[in-house]
């Protein structure tokens, strides 16, 4: 894959650091965002990606994100749209004002900043979009509501985005990862040598982009082989 410009939301930790981590080691520009301060810094450090400090369900910030993309690396070629939140909790139980919040962050985010991406995508008649799902967004599960919801949602979206976009040239994957080991939703004790890491998702993504303009994944689930294997 010849020299591209990233753009990554979500990309100060977890799968989305790994991502911007991958991407620079294989020469490619990248902005990313993010919402903590010392994240942003460290891993704009560590990379010489350039961090931006935004939250993609804030309309304004969507707005100076793509305009510092512009500015930085004169465009976009590649959106990795990662911003991700969850809530769980059960019906009838379900508070449905952190539902939208986190509807803001999964779904009308995303949708926000990829209505400003695809314009200039179009115009140069090329680029990939990379919607992270899950497999909660496969199979229902308890407390799983909100969260679910959101992920069937971007499942949806994604296959609508490639009926309209493959005549661009441009080509929109799903990625619907299983249990990755991230610090989610504040949760630590969750390390398993034998579950899914980061990494993992990041490399898969950077193989997708790696196959040739004429192929598309249009969704990937990624799963642990034996996650229920004990060391």
């Amino acid at each position: 894959m010849q020299i591209q410009r990233f753009l990554v939301t979500g990309g100060s930790q977890g799968i989305g650091a790994a991502v911007v981590t991958q991407a620079r080691q294989a020469g490619h520009q990248v902005v990313f965002t993010g919402r903590n301060d010392a994240q942003l810094e460290a891993l704009a450090t560590v990379t010489g990606a350039h961090g931006v400090k935004a939250d993609v369900s804030i309309d304004a910030d969507n707005a100076r994100t793509v305009a510092t993309c512009t500015s930085v690396m004169g465009g976009i070629d590649v959106l990795i749209n990662n911003a991700g939140t969850g809530y769980a909790a059960e019906i009838g139980a379900l508070e449905i004002d952190k539902m939208r919040q986190l509807f803001g962050i999964n779904v009308f985010g995303m949708v926000d900043l990829t209505n400003r991406v695809v314009p200039l995508m179009k115009a140069q008649a090329g680029g990939d979009i990379v919607n992270l799902a899950s497999t909660s967004g496969m199979k229902g599960a308890k407390g799983g509501t909100a969260y679910a919801a959101s992920k069937w949602a971007v499942r949806g979206m994604s296959q609508c985005w490639q009926a309209e976009l493959r005549p661009h040239g441009i080509r929109v994957v799903c990625i619907c990862p299983s249990e990755v080991q991230t610090n989610w939703m504040g949760r630590t004790g969750r390390n398993n040598p034998n579950k899914l890491y980061a990494e993992d998702i990041a490399a898969t993504i950077m193989a997708g982009l790696n196959l040739p303009r004429r192929v598309l994944w249009p969704e990937v689930a990624v799963f642990a082989n034996n996650p229920w294997k004990e060391d």
